[in-house]
């Protein structure tokens, strides 16, 4: 019977905090952060770190096939340059941004504040759209936080991989983490456009019904054949779902609920990997200090510059600098950290694991009150 009892204990906060988080979807909650919350809250690691990355990853290339669908070529080809740059060049700068003041503040060695710094770039529109209880942004600042993310996702993958070399191999360079950098992120492209064309035939031989699972079939073949090939997978689903949401497959209204709970599965496998009771003092204080700095410096000084020859309203401007929300994704690249073995990765999990939580609640839970001033409605 302890074994019953065992698991009995190990369900009642997860699915006690699922329900929640999903009656919460239409609400203005950080439903996102409700199940990363619920999840920390049972003691103990069920599922092993290397098993929720996997997990992860899949669930990923779900929820960016969906969202480059849901965007489709069209629309974003009107915000390309913004998102590219705040998508790409912004990865770069906030994730330099953040690594300064994890070495001058925090005092983390130069490597250290680098994984810091490439663990916390990339954003997580899903939370924005989760606190504002699924209301479409209208203008470009919608498309825009939607589009960085699903270019930035991959461009901070890329970047962690790139800094745990640098961390884990002496004769590794930042020359050498650019290089491959850039060479993933092109092979990235070039694969999802031609993967698009690729699959679509394929898709459509499928019977209807089962078009969706075909597409989600096809969309992981694409992802690891783009791995294997040393480019971005994440990046080629995203863009092969932007190419493939102008096409008529019929398949939205299966990816949809499909990416919803991939991103319910992403929160609550990687709360599992964490005790928050277990965290010092000190992570819940980094993680604190390094959100103010994104919150009110970072971001700013990054939508600035990356989006200073875009063409949008001044409220578009500030919604977007104040809504770059973190999410599962620099959890998970803060765990491809410790499954590498880099030294302080540990402690770099936790910090980052609070500075999500903080984001999520705490800017998060302010997003609909700056949308109602900054926004036109």
């Amino acid at each position: 019977m302890s074994e019953i009892s065992d698991f009995a204990l190990l369900l009642l906060p997860v699915a006690a905090g699922l329900a929640l988080a999903i009656l919460s979807m239409r609400l203005p909650l950080p439903a996102p952060g409700l199940f990363l919350l619920a999840a920390a809250l049972v003691p103990g690691d069920p599922l092993g770190t290397q098993a929720v990355e996997r997990i992860a990853v899949v669930a990923l290339v779900v929820i960016l096939l969906n969202g480059g669908m849901d965007i489709g070529w069209a629309r974003m080809r009107r915000s390309v340059n913004p998102v590219m740059s705040l998508g790409v060049l912004g990865t770069f700068l906030t994730a330099g941004l953040i690594a300064v003041v994890a070495h001058a503040v925090l005092g983390f060695s130069w490597t250290l504040a680098g994984i810091v710094g490439a663990a916390l770039a990339p954003t997580d529109p899903a939370v924005v759209f989760s606190v504002l209880g699924g209301t479409r942004i209208r203008g470009r600042a919608g498309t825009i936080l939607e589009g960085e993310a699903g270019v930035n996702d991959p461009a901070g993958i890329a970047l962690m991989l790139g800094m745990i070399e640098l961390a884990t191999h002496d004769d590794a360079t930042l020359l050498n983490v650019v290089s491959d950098f850039g060479i993933e992120m092109a092979v990235g492209v070039a694969l999802g456009f031609l993967g698009a064309r690729v699959l679509a035939p394929f898709v459509r031989l499928g019977s209807e019904q089962m078009r969706p699972v075909l597409l989600l079939a096809l969309a992981v073949v694409l992802y690891a054949v783009t791995s294997l090939a040393h480019g971005s997978g994440f990046l080629a689903v995203f863009v092969a779902g932007l190419v493939l949401g102008d096409d008529d497959l019929r398949v939205q209204g299966f990816t949809q609920p499909l990416a919803g709970l991939a991103e319910i599965v992403v929160f609550v496998t990687l709360g599992l990997t964490i005790d928050l009771t277990g965290l010092p003092a000190s992570a819940w204080r980094d993680g604190a200090i390094l959100t103010l700095a994104l919150v009110f410096a970072i971001r700013p000084i990054v939508v600035a510059i990356t989006l200073a020859q875009a063409r949008l309203e001044p409220g578009d401007r500030a919604f977007v600098a104040w809504s770059g929300l973190k999410g599962a994704v620099p959890i998970l690249l803060a765990a491809f950290a410790v499954l590498d073995g880099v030294e302080g990765a540990e402690t770099v999990y936790g910090i980052v694991f609070v500075a999500v939580l903080f984001s999520v609640f705490g800017q998060g839970g302010l997003v609909p009150a700056v949308a109602r001033r900054v926004l036109r409605t």
